[in-house]
């Protein structure tokens, strides 16, 4: 295995010294596998089932980087200014409104 070594400012350090039960070495190469799997994801929108393996232990996905659609975002806000929030609903029922959205 290859080792890498990265200089970082004393500060920068300093903080991470803070944590000194944090396995850092770990947390690079996670975002780094992370960020890896995510531009593969991007070009061919399909994990292979070593990564799906991976993100499913660290409970990630790459479209949990995506940015919200819009039109999921207007309606999140149509729904909240709905009266009948705070009604509970049946499953059916919840899938009957959203359809009317």
């Amino acid at each position: 295995m290859v080792s890498l070594i990265a200089p970082i400012e004393e500060k920068f350090k300093e903080r991470l010294d803070m944590f000194p039960w944090v396995n850092w070495s770990e947390v690079a190469r996670e975002n780094m596998l992370k960020k890896e799997i995510f531009e593969e994801y991007m070009k061919s929108r399909k994990l292979s089932s070593a990564d799906q393996e991976f993100c499913d232990k660290i409970d990630w996905h790459p479209v949990d980087e995506l940015p919200i659609k819009k039109e999921y975002v207007e309606r999140l806000k149509k729904i909240s200014r709905d009266p009948s929030k705070g009604k509970a609903m049946s499953p059916e029922e919840l899938k009957r409104w959203l359809d009317k959205l």
